[in-house]
């Protein structure tokens, strides 16, 4: 109770405290935060200082970045027409342990919404929308027509079943706005609205801020978007790998002290996410099977997260469960069983399965019943054969991953595939460069980073998507957690593996691309409102493909040039069966040593020394530069 209490209190500082710095400063150039008094609402939107106000918001974590990025993260999200910062408060990181808080580095909450202040935007949390006819509604598609959302009056035109325009009109002016929705999952669809035909892809919505010119649409978005790129460093890579085995433990230095073996949440209390359960059992002669080649076969049924069982000493294997189903049953012949005195050792873990829900308190995991089977005298159930616990690992109390922990232990040289449960040690020179490092984790399995003592988080390359390719291989390490040269890099490795082959590698984003098609409206930022009008930003507005390279670079490269009907993404684009040959000339002669370059799709320009091949066909324009300095 004392600790509700407390949350509770802190909860309450801060519903006083955001407000109060919100309202202490004065107002921003950009006008999204002005001196706040008053905030109340009805219907159709916010009122602040009684003035109606949109809310655009947008997701940043702060604890899953560092404190020296989030000012860089904040500025993009305001450029990007952001006003609100949603995130969660990470009470598992606050107090990972009951009573022990943290606010400190990258979980220093009150600095992170100080940010979002100081750039003029609004901080919130997580809510579900109205649920009352006098509170406001959410929209995503619509910050080209604030002014109609706010005050006109709105009307809905069902067109069909899955066809529907909503209006938003003010009678005697021009203040007009439409949402053209397409909700057929796979069918494009042609709609008429007001004397004109708007093409829309499937399950989109088109945007026209003043009934009649569309400037968006949510699936035919024109925008430039990045491979992502990861260049084995040349310096960081020479590697001298050590390792340090955990000891298995069995009931010779863990004793019983329970029949049952704990359930796995209460028995780490948030310290840790490994757990160790030990049990030893006596086999006769007769208990062993005596057909040649048969072996027993033990059976766990956990409640979850994963495991890795050992019988004497010798790993006989690890399962998990999923995200869906976190039980499940483990089942493993085994050879190394003998007559005499037996030990089982489980090291059980939690990763998260459920990350999230109602009653997180009431769910279980870890080991539930343990059976031997296969035995010649018939099943023995060691389930209530009284169990001994150990909660974490010698690597963790020892905080091995640190500069002094790690001189606690004596490492030995890797000689090729370690053993489960290893630690691995090397050291790496701090990456050339300012951009992006990253780890790339192959010929490991699962377990746990550390760079400088700073864990980077899980590795799991043995979970592996439908396409039987891990769903992450890369993993970030902000710059901010490396030295000026030297730095230690620590694993905890769960499964068999061999670190010989991770690699520290630069990640760029120089790889910058545009996928446009003939059909698909202008950039949303050829338009501009003045004095109540709807008016083009200069010259008539044109479909066009843009790229543009950052941080002072400038295009070296076209990669890739269609002007056809090319496929695939950014990085992997496809030559299709029709092309303009002159493509790729055009797109250089218009970019080259630019940092920036807009391509208009102009069928008269691309065919003009060829023809047109496919004059029948819908023509998308590809292109893929390289940025550099």
């Amino acid at each position: 109770m004392k600790n509700l209490h407390s949350k509770i209190v802190f909860i309450a500082l801060l519903s006083i405290i955001i407000p109060s710095a919100i309202a202490a400063k004065p107002k921003h150039d950009h006008g999204r935060v002005k001196n706040i008094h008053n905030v109340t609402y009805d219907g159709r939107s916010l009122f602040v200082n009684g003035r109606r106000e949109l809310l655009f918001s947008g997701s940043i974590h702060y604890t899953r970045s560092t404190p020296d990025m989030w000012p860089d993260i904040l500025e993009r999200a305001r450029h990007g027409g952001l006003n609100v910062i949603q995130t969660y408060v990470f009470w598992n990181a606050h107090e990972p342990e009951k009573g022990k808080f943290n606010f400190e580095g990258n979980n220093d909450l009150v600095k992170f919404i100080r940010l979002v202040q100081e750039k003029g935007m609004h901080c919130g949390d997580t809510f579900s929308g109205p649920n009352k006819p006098y509170k406001p509604s959410l929209w995503t598609e619509n910050w080209t027509a604030q002014k109609a959302l706010l005050a006109a009056t709105s009307s809905v035109q069902k067109i069909n079943e899955f066809h529907e325009v909503r209006v938003y009109e003010k009678p005697g002016t021009s203040i007009c706005a439409a949402f053209i929705t397409n909700n057929h999952s796979t069918e494009a669809a042609t709609i008429g609205f007001r004397g004109s035909k708007y093409f829309l892809p499937p399950h989109s919505i088109s945007v026209l801020p003043d009934c009649k010119t569309e400037v968006f649409n949510t699936q035919n978005i024109v925008s430039q978007h990045n491979s992502r790129s990861f260049v084995k460093s040349g310096v960081a890579n020479n590697h001298k790998w050590e390792m340090f085995n955990e000891a298995i433990p069995s009931t010779k230095k863990l004793p019983t002290n329970q029949v049952l073996p704990a359930e796995l949440y209460s028995l780490l209390k948030d310290k840790t996410d490994y757990a160790w359960y030990t049990t030893s059992f006596e086999l006769g002669p007769d208990d062993m099977p005596k057909k040649s080649g048969v072996s027993p076969v033990i059976r766990i049924m956990s409640l979850g997260h994963s495991l890795q069982a050992f019988v004497n000493g010798k790993y006989i294997g690890s399962q998990h469960g999923t995200h869906e189903e976190k039980s499940f049953e483990f089942e493993r012949p085994v050879d190394s069983f003998r007559v005499g005195m037996n030990y089982i050792s489980i090291l059980a873990s939690t990763v998260g399965l459920p990350d999230s829900g109602a009653y997180m308190e009431h769910r279980y995991a870890g080991p539930k019943s343990i059976t031997v089977l296969g035995l010649n005298t018939g099943t023995i159930d060691l389930t209530s054969n009284s169990w001994g616990h150990r909660v974490g690992l010698k690597g963790e109390g020892l905080q091995v991953f640190t500069e002094e922990g790690s001189k606690k232990i004596d490492w030995k040289p890797v000689n090729g595939v370690g053993r489960p449960v290893t630690w691995y040690k090397t050291r790496f020179t701090t990456p050339e460069g300012k951009g992006p490092v990253a780890i790339r984790m192959t010929g490991m399995a699962k377990g746990m980073i550390w760079v400088n003592g700073q864990s980077i988080g899980r590795h799991w390359m043995s979970f592996v998507s439908p396409l039987g390719q891990p769903t992450q291989s890369e993993y970030h390490i902000p710059r901010a957690y490396l030295n000026p040269e030297d730095n230690l890099l620590v694993i905890l490795e769960e499964e068999k593996a061999n670190p010989g082959q991770i690699e520290i590698l630069n990640v760029d984003r120089d790889t910058v691309c545009s996928f446009v098609s003939e059909n698909y409206p202008p950039n949303v930022n050829s338009w501009v409102a003045k004095g109540g009008q709807f008016l083009a930003n200069g010259n008539t507005p044109k479909t066009e493909a843009s790229v543009r390279c950052g941080f002072g670079k400038k295009i070296v490269a076209v990669e890739f040039a269609s002007f056809g009907n090319p496929s695939g993404y950014c990085g992997k684009f496809v030559m299709g069966n029709c092309d303009a040959a002159a493509t790729k000339k055009i797109v250089e002669q218009q970019c080259l040593g630019k940092d920036s370059c807009s391509v208009v799709l102009n069928r008269k320009v691309f065919n003009k020394s060829g023809g047109d091949a496919c004059p029948g066909l819908m023509k998308t324009l590809a292109i893929q530069v390289k940025c550099s300095f």
